[in-house]
């Protein structure tokens, strides 16, 4: 009997499955499908002061993390030598390049200029100091402390208008509150911070967008349309990894679309295509043209010549007026006598009268040739003359201009001798190769071939005239193919006198292998006198389109190997992070790495989610119906949603071949935090179907009034959120000394914190 009434129970609720009216448990399943669906907490309206305190407790604790010590350190922190220095051109008005869409540097620029900031100061190196160049830093950090600020409650108020109770869109905002990894993205001048509220305020719009679909067309229906896709248009014109949001609300839209095509739904094709049109505008077509307009900005501010010229085509560089820099540079002709400077540490090539040792320390033979180095002194010993491959006729007079692209030589003046690249291992790199000097009778003889270099520029055009200062080119070895190049991270011993080391880098297409003509020295000819140049013009979508070449070009060649570079495989377990600033006298340091609770805590979940989704659809092959509709609506489509949504902004990165570092994946980690919360209380919900449950509970259920089944268990949920919570303020505690790098810790409290794979400075 009781085998009979269970089977009837399934043979009802599985006809009662593909109906468009109201599933056993109460919830319409045409509406469904949609990507948010209310969870098993309804908002009442008294409860609505307390979303509305838990809110504002949580904005208030947020601006007291991201704030704190926000003066400290008072030097250059990490990659604001990159985007504060972004700014100062802004402000100067002087072109620059960069890989990233302008639209959250141009922010960092008007909080600059607005608080006095007048562009001179070009943060170069990390540990400048702010206080002793005057810059107004505080404001320029606070921009990104505001945006890292106002994305806690934005994430709250998504997992409230998604439907989930107090507590669960509490836990997904701490998720983000007590990250050490947001909290020290978000108080810097870095672009992370608005590339994060641009995604949640993406994710906060669809969802209240969503939410209208009972009244399509309606004001409000058009309002949260048209904020998703400005929303999508900051994303998108902060970085390009934004591409991966527009993945997602896309997968969420192409849903969407596919079901109201769908006859039942009683739509017209007339009607379909104009909802098919509204999101075309709305996501698609308006957020193109808002990301357009900030390069427009971009382009009408940065109208003098600036360090980004050696990047873009003559025809650009025409559009340009002179700037400082234009002015000082000069025309290189063959046989000027010049000096070279390294694009990114800006020293000197050097070569002086000593050799290299007959044996380095590890047991190596040099060629005890003549040692090529790296100097920041300018002397005499920096001088070269650029010669042509061929003996001086009369198409090689002096005169004649160096053009980029050209193959040429360099003489050392100091020594008389040639520069030269072979086939022995330099000091430090045993992988790459030796540069040395050697006489002109060696250099006129045999080994010719082996002092030729070709001028490797940003734009390939070859009848591009060599400038100072402004031309940035490689200086390729024609017979090895290998690119001049030198580092700062490690000096060669005293025999060199700690000086920088130059190399024949077998990369040749790092960009740290770039250098520039500084000067020309004793030019007195008509090029001397400065003449200003002819403004040209050029059509803003030819240089639009350009620029996105260019940037995509030089971002494809970010492969090269960078100490803090990690592999997405790591990045959810947070297994290493990076080191962002360290002051060897007081032993402090900021070092970026997430939340280890937090981020455990979110994959464990995630696996947690999948393993449900299988035991779903392996017991329904057997005609066992454990979870009730509402459940399985939200299992799959609201939750399903932010999994695609976490799956969209991280699985692509292992597509990727260029640099790939921790900070991608904090768009991943904020959707995990929405993710995380919402599964950890659907887990404590009571999701089975009337077929997993007694009669007594069914009469209860019937007799009680409640709304659904899937009744909370408040208590034991609360206090699993209490214990969770806890560990989690005592991690982001622990780690809290290497997020804002005011304390100094003792080896072993370092050691103490070095989990994993993170290695920290001062261990020892």
């Amino acid at each position: 009997m009781a085998a009979a009434k269970l089977k009837g129970k399934k043979e009802v609720d599985s006809s009662s499955r593909g109906k468009s009216s109201k599933s056993p448990s109460g919830i319409d399943l045409d509406d469904s499908y949609l990507p948010v669906v209310k969870s098993n907490s309804t908002i009442d309206a008294s409860d609505e002061k307390w979303y509305k305190l838990t809110s504002l407790v949580l904005t208030a604790l947020a601006f007291a993390t991201r704030f704190y010590s926000i003066n400290y350190p008072n030097e250059v922190v990490f990659d604001e030598v990159h985007f504060g220095k972004f700014a100062s051109y802004y402000i100067q008005r002087t072109y620059f390049f960069d890989l990233h869409p302008p639209f959250a540097k141009l922010l960092i620029a008007f909080v600059g200029y607005i608080v006095g900031f007048k562009g001179d100061f070009k943060f170069d190196n990390i540990g400048d100091s702010y206080i002793e160049n005057s810059v107004p830093y505080i404001p320029l950090r606070a921009l990104s402390a505001i945006l890292g600020t106002l994305t806690v409650p934005i994430v709250f108020a998504t997992m409230k208008e998604s439907g989930y109770s107090v507590p669960t869109a509490a836990f997904a905002a701490l998720l983000i509150l007590f990250d050490t990894a947001h909290v020290a993205e978000t108080r810097l001048i870095l672009l992370d911070a608005t590339l994060i509220i641009s995604v949640a305020a993406s994710i906060l719009c669809y969802v209240r967008f969503t939410k209208q679909r009972d009244s399509p067309f309606s004001k409000l229906w058009w309002k949260w349309l048209l904020l998703t896709g400005v929303s999508l248009s900051c994303v998108i014109s902060t970085k390009y990894v934004g591409v991966f949001t527009y993945l997602t609300i896309g997968v969420g839209v192409l849903f969407d679309l596919w079901q109201l095509l769908d006859v039942k739904k009683g739509l017209s094709m007339r009607l379909f295509f104009r909802h098919f049109i509204a999101r075309l505008y709305s996501l698609i077509v308006l957020p193109f043209f808002i990301y357009l307009g900030w390069f427009y900005i971009h382009f009408a501010i940065l109208t003098k010549s600036g360090p980004g010229d050696g990047f873009m085509t003559s025809e650009f560089q025409e559009t340009l007026g002179d700037s400082p820099l234009a002015r000082e540079a000069r025309q290189v002709n063959y046989h000027d006598i010049i000096t070279i400077k390294h694009k990114d540490t800006q020293c000197f090539l050097h070569s002086h009268p000593y050799q290299y040792p007959l044996r380095y320390d590890d047991g190596r033979v040099s060629s005890q040739g003549q040692q090529v180095t790296c100097h920041t002194v300018d002397d005499e010993n920096n001088q070269w003359e650029i010669v042509p491959p061929v003996i001086p006729d009369e198409n090689n007079k002096l005169g004649r201009p160096v053009l980029q692209g050209d193959v040429i030589r360099l003489r050392h003046l100091g020594t008389n001798g040639y520069l030269l690249a072979h086939d022995v291992a330099s000091p430090l790199f045993p992988t790459n190769e030796e540069f040395t000097v050697i006489d002109l009778e060696q250099a006129q003889a045999g080994r010719f071939n082996d002092t030729l270099f070709r001028l490797d520029p940003y734009d390939k055009k070859k009848s591009n005239v060599l400038h100072t200062k402004s031309s940035v080119v490689k200086f390729l070895h024609v017979p090895t193919v290998v690119a001049m190049w030198t580092h700062d991270d490690e000096l060669l011993p005293d025999w060199a006198f700690n000086q920088q080391e130059v190399n024949g880098n077998k990369k040749v297409q790092d960009n740290d292998n770039y250098w520039y003509v500084d000067q020309i020295v004793g030019l007195n000819d008509a090029r001397s006198i400065y003449v200003p140049k002819t403004v040209k013009k050029m059509p803003f979508l030819k240089k639009w389109w350009e620029l996105q070449g260019t940037m995509f070009e030089q971002n494809n060649k970010l492969t090269s190997e960078h100490p803090f570079a990690s592999d997405p495989i790591t990045w959810p377990v947070t297994l290493g992070g990076v080191s962002f600033w360290t002051k060897n006298d007081t032993r402090e340091q900021i070092y970026f790495i997430g939340n280890i609770f937090g981020w455990w805590l979110e994959i464990a979940l995630i696996f947690c989610y999948v393993a449900l989704l299988l035991a779903d659809q392996l017991s329904r092959r057997r005609a066992v119906y454990i979870l009730n509709d509402k459940a399985r609506a939200r299992l799959y489509h609201n939750l399903g949603f932010l999994f695609i949504g976490w799956c969209c902004h991280y699985l692509p990165f292992f597509l990727m071949s260029r640099q790939k570092f921790l900070h991608h994946y904090l768009p991943a980690h904020l959707i995990a935090a929405l993710f995380s919360a919402g599964l950890l209380e659907f887990i404590f919900s009571d999701n089975r179907s009337n077929d997993m449950k007694s009669d007594a509970e069914i009469k209860a259920v019937a007799s009680s009034g409640e709304e659904s089944s899937n009744k909370l268990a408040v208590l034991p949920y609360v206090s699993t959120l209490v214990l969770l919570v806890s560990i989690l303020v005592t991690c982001f505690v622990f780690y809290a000394p290497l997020t804002y790098g005011n304390k100094g810790l003792s080896p072993d409290e370092i050691v103490q914190r070095q989990w994993l794979d993170i290695k920290l400075h001062f261990a020892k």
